[in-house]
């Protein structure tokens, strides 16, 4: 990554710098060494390392990292859609669009600041976006890295002209793993997914964790 121009905030430990496509990024640091980079374009973490600078991350070789197209790696920020059942690009246009950095972020709370370094991302959408998908939002990303070097993404969208719209979402992440068998997920006992390696059947997980022997592609259905 490039390091022209940096500015550094002491105060949150945020560098500003811009890529080789001269795209700003943001990169977070804790008082640990741990650090995470976020791009502008999609608004994605493209970076996350522990402390001891080990890459927790996948990016794939073949990533491109210059809009309108999507980075294949890290942590792209699929909306309006996730996947492709709707009339819009395969995981909807957030993670091929140039986001800001939002200057007027709502504050952390007193007990939630102490070593973490945040910072609070905004996209709206454009004219060409209001023609495919007529619905005006404003989408705030919060990324934050804390003391003890967990990454925390919280997304906040605003409907801005009060009528109703329906969208579906995800943090896309790409984890770079050792060992493919060593990995357990948890926690999905009981959800609903589609399979897509079963022309999108509808299934109800039933074990404890998942595990992982041969192709997996499934999407989850949740509802907040």
């Amino acid at each position: 990554m490039g390091h022209s121009a940096a500015v550094w905030d002491h105060r949150t430990a945020i560098e500003v710098t811009k890529d080789w496509n001269g795209i700003d990024q943001v990169v977070l640091r804790n008082p640990q060494g741990a650090s995470a980079r976020v791009s502008l374009h999609g608004g994605q973490v493209t970076s996350w390392r522990n402390e001891q600078g080990e890459e927790l991350l996948f990016t794939s070789s073949k990533a491109i990292f210059k809009p309108p197209k999507a980075m294949r790696g890290g942590i792209p920020i699929c909306f309006p859609q996730f996947g492709n059942c709707g009339s819009l690009e395969q995981h909807g246009f957030a993670r091929n669009k140039l986001w800001t950095i939002d200057n007027n972020p709502p504050p952390l709370p007193p007990n939630d600041s102490h070593g973490k370094s945040f910072v609070d991302l905004l996209l709206k959408p454009s004219e060409e976006d209001l023609k495919g998908w007529p619905h005006s939002f404003e989408f705030r990303l919060r990324i934050s890295l804390a003391a003890d070097g967990v990454l925390t993404l919280i997304s906040r969208i605003r409907n801005i002209n009060g009528r109703p719209f329906s969208f579906s979402f995800a943090y896309h992440t790409y984890l770079s793993v050792s060992d493919i068998s060593e990995v357990r997920i948890e926690g999905l006992e009981t959800l609903d997914y589609l399979d897509n390696l079963c022309q999108r059947e509808r299934f109800t997980e039933q074990g404890d964790a998942i595990t992982f022997e041969s192709e997996v592609s499934i999407l989850l259905i949740t509802t907040v």
